[in-house]
């Protein structure tokens, strides 16, 4: 019946112009082609389509049955042979229907799916868009609507992560990089052969140029690479990165030229849409540039030799900074990989202040502290210590004592400001030990920098549980202050502030320790008997209150509080020992003198 349906319009429509083709054809055409497809005589409808009488009717009306016939083909469950035939059907469809309509349905198709069907859809699709752009005039606008379409779905598949992961590629998503970079090369070597200076040129090399750097952007911001021993040339985000840049390259964009004037006020490009789009978008792409040169070595060999490593290192920070601002796992590690690839190539030492003066240079080390105290995954976060540590050691000693007063204002952590604090000492351990003192870590520089190691937040108040990194940090530097520098010799300036740092410093933490004690020694008591009468309570450990807890429990959390406060005040007792000492034996040599 549908078949004799169909037959009927066409035999109608077979004596009209084209011209004269109403609206009610077209729906008749579709809704009778429909069914022939849904009740399955597809041979039929294979029989129709080829008949060269039709060809005028196929041409205007055919395009209304590619859906049809490409969800046919998309259902798993159809007979090889039935497949045949409807791969014929498409293939015909393809060739005979008017390309713009043509180019909307398969775009259409594109955005249909979701899931694991996108890239099903994807892989069926490409090869006939291509096949239809190649025949429109105006090329540029069809092919940036075609990518900007398939890279949007694209988008929505997850990147798998691990080796298991991209082998098995079960979205598909490494199937259809490959594929879309076999759908882009024509239209790539087209724009190269093609010599003239046109407008239609130009707009579409600015396609193809942003449809590289989304690409940088998704899959490659977040795409791991497997280990260059492991691929054997197989690793398929590596060949899609080689391959974007190179299109890069050869629509007349060569990637040196694009990463090293990327935000400088002079554009590398011409268009003014392109400009906006750059600073809306482009960061996350030119981050993920920079990683794919300098720590992939994907086409490395085409930067010029003459780079000095202190200007790699300027250029790439702030891409660091884009990885570092990131919350996914594989972009901050891409960060921490650029940072180390970039810093290695750079003496100790040899980084000089100046270079603070840069915002991305007091950024980064700020985003490695976030990393280091917010990122849920240990690895990160202990990488992220060895790359800050790493950093400081680059730093000249004018850029070190910088950066230490910059990290102990912001960071905000007892740990991180415990680790800074070690590194202060460690500063003036080399300067004490130089023929020729360092005046940051020596005298007046190093006194106020004491000032903001040598103190309470809060005085009294502080919480020292909260801040016992930091306590223990700042008494065992005094301590070895008191040790090494003697009270004549006063290198450190020590002495002439000591009157203050017993004031701001050493006295609060008497009374603090005295207070925190008796607190939780109440705790302990309140504990005890909640345990004898075998309820369950709640108690405040660095003033935040601890839910219901067994009694066991709560009395191992307030025995441990009070172990730190004994170590707190065991060594505060040492340093305040030592200074006794110190100053007795100084007064008695002055004394001797006289």
């Amino acid at each position: 019946m549908a078949v004799e349906e169909l037959q009927s319009i066409i035999k109608r429509c077979q004596i009209l112009g084209e011209q004269d083709f109403k609206e009610e054809d077209f729906g008749l055409f579709q809704l009778a082609g429909q069914r022939c497809i849904e009740e399955g005589h597809t041979d039929q409808l294979l029989e129709i389509i080829q008949n060269e009488k039709n060809k005028v009717i196929i041409k205007n009306m055919g395009w209304n049955l590619v859906g049809p016939v490409v969800r046919c083909l998309l259902c798993k469950d159809k007979e090889d042979s039935k497949r045949k035939v409807y791969f014929l059907i498409f293939d015909l469809l393809v060739k005979l229907c008017n390309p713009k309509e043509l180019l909307l349905g398969l775009l259409e198709l594109i955005e249909e799916p979701s899931g694991k069907q996108i890239s099903q859809s994807i892989l069926l699709l490409l090869q006939p868009l291509q096949t239809v752009i190649q025949k429109l005039h105006n090329k540029a606008y069809s092919i940036g609507l075609a990518l900007s379409t398939l890279w949007n779905q694209l988008s929505l598949l997850p990147v798998p992560y691990s080796k298991e992961q991209i082998q098995m590629d079960d979205y598909g998503l490494c199937q259809c990089c490959k594929a879309l970079i076999e759908f882009t090369k024509p239209f790539v070597e087209e724009l190269i052969d093609n010599k003239e200076n046109s407008l239609e040129n130009e707009k579409l090399k600015d396609e193809l140029l942003k449809f590289c750097f989304k690409s940088l952007k998704c899959p490659l911001l977040t795409a791991q690479f497997l280990e260059q021993s492991e691929e054997g040339g197989n690793d398929p985000f590596r060949y899609f990165a080689s391959e974007i840049i190179g299109f890069l390259s050869a629509i007349g964009h060569p990637f040196p030229k694009m990463i090293f004037n990327h935000g400088r006020k002079k554009r590398t490009w011409n268009y003014l849409e392109f400009e906006e789009e750059e600073d809306k978008q482009l960061a996350d792409s030119m981050a993920s540039l920079a990683y794919l040169v300098f720590v992939q070595g994907i086409h490395i060999d085409q930067l010029p030799m003459v780079l000095s490593p202190l200007y790699l290192l300027q250029f790439n920070m702030g891409h660091i900074e884009v990885f570092l601002q990131r919350t996914e796992e594989s972009v901050i590690s891409k960060g921490l990989e650029l940072l180390e690839n970039s810093l290695l190539r750079i003496e100790d030492n040899s980084l000089l202040y100046q270079y603070l003066e840069i915002k991305s240079f007091l950024t980064v080390p700020q985003g490695l502290v976030k990393v280091m105290t917010l990122c849920p995954i240990e690895t990160l976060r202990k990488k992220s210590l060895a790359m800050l540590q790493l950093y400081i050691n680059k730093l000249d000693s004018q850029g070190k004592y910088t950066l230490f007063r910059c990290l102990l204002n912001t960071s905000n952590h007892s740990g991180v400001e415990a680790f800074i604090i070690q590194n202060i000492k460690n500063q003036i351990d080399m300067s004490l030990k130089r023929t020729r003192n360092n005046k940051w870590f020596t005298g007046p520089q190093l006194i106020s920098l004491l000032d903001l190691v040598l103190f309470l937040p809060e005085g009294a108040e502080t919480d020292l549980l909260q801040n016992s990194d930091r306590i223990m940090a700042s008494l065992n530097l005094l301590r070895y202050l008191v040790i090494k520098d003697n009270e004549n010799d006063n290198q450190t300036g020590l002495w002439t502030e000591l009157g203050n740092i017993e004031n701001n410093f050493l006295k609060p933490l008497h009374i603090g320790l005295n207070m925190s004690k008796a607190h939780y020694e109440a705790e302990i008591k309140n504990s005890q008997e909640a345990q004898k009468s075998k309820d369950l309570c709640s108690i405040t450990v660095g003033g935040e209150e601890i839910p219901n807890m067994p009694p066991e429990m709560q009395l191992k959390v307030l025995h441990s509080a009070l172990f730190t406060f004994d170590l707190i005040e065991s060594v505060l007792a040492r340093v305040e020992e030592l200074i006794e000492i110190k100053t007795k034996s100084t007064s008695e040599e002055n004394t001797g003198i006289k």
